[in-house]
């Protein structure tokens, strides 16, 4: 009994001690804040891709625009969360967090938003990573896929969004094609690095399993009779390929797995 109670006290004591430590830490700093005065600001931009989309001055200049520039003010005048808010409405900054150190020092960490493909229409802009449409950057060259042609906004962000994902998971796919475009009916256009065939993917429904399908192809056939042959690779029909010889009449590949051999098609399964 004697001992619950020495327990007790000594908890008690121990909360009175953490509380009374605490309210001195709070007196302290907010004591530190009204004489601490702003000597420094320093601005990290803490990015690993290599992508520059905005520079430390320019995070600078912001922040002095809309009159937070801590430089020369009194601790207790800066404040932190108003600078994070300003550049948060910034469309190429995704995260912000600002910082007072005890030597006079205030310290803004960005991290940029992350560009995955461009889209170039009627309309320039970027798709960011989180599926963020934003702003191209009018002082830096971003190196990403590019989709062009008639782009509407909702598909942007939502079907391109897969496919481009899609292309960038697969090792032959993200080795194959070059371009995207969307034509005027909607329907989709790839490009590939090697041979002169426009593949026609149609609209990007069931997209997997058409590029599966052509995948089986290029690696039974094309390879076979060669790439440069063929104009036009068409994606659209059901069980089919259509593979159109430049200046020839289209020819159909009824399955998948059935292989092109000295520009015909062998009925016979590889």
């Amino acid at each position: 009994m004697r001992r619950s109670v020495i327990s007790k006290i000594l908890l008690t004591l121990c909360i009175a001690i953490i509380i009374a430590y605490t309210g001195f830490v709070i007196w302290e700093f907010s004591y530190a804040d009204s004489k601490q005065i702003c000597t420094e600001m320093e601005v990290n931009l803490n990015d690993k891709t290599g992508i520059r989309l905005i520079s430390e001055y320019e995070i600078a200049k912001i922040i002095d625009a809309s009159g937070l520039n801590p430089i020369g003010n009194k601790y207790q005048n800066i404040s932190t969360d108003a600078i994070e808010k300003e550049l948060l409405r910034n469309d190429m900054i995704r995260y912000a967090e600002c910082y007072k150190l005890t030597s006079g020092k205030v310290v803004v960490d960005i991290v940029q938003r992350t560009p995955k493909y461009l889209i170039a229409g009627n309309q320039s802009y970027y798709v960011d990573s989180e599926r963020k449409i934003m702003p191209i950057s009018l002082n830096y060259a971003v190196y990403v896929p590019v989709v062009s042609g008639r782009v509407l906004r909702n598909m942007a962000a939502n079907e391109i969004y897969d496919f481009v994902s899609y292309l960038e998971k697969d090792t032959f796919w993200n080795a194959q094609i070059e371009q995207i475009y969307i034509r005027d009916d909607l329907k989709v256009e790839l490009i590939p690095r090697v041979g002169n065939a426009v593949i026609m993917l149609g609209k990007f429904d069931n997209f997997e399993k058409k590029l599966s399908n052509l995948q089986a192809l290029y690696e039974k056939g094309l390879n076979v009779v060669g790439w440069t042959r063929y104009s036009k690779i068409d994606l659209q029909y059901h069980g089919q390929i259509v593979c159109t010889k430049t200046g020839s009449k289209p020819i159909i590949v009824h399955k998948p797995d059935t292989a092109i051999v000295k520009d015909s098609i062998a009925l016979k399964k590889i």
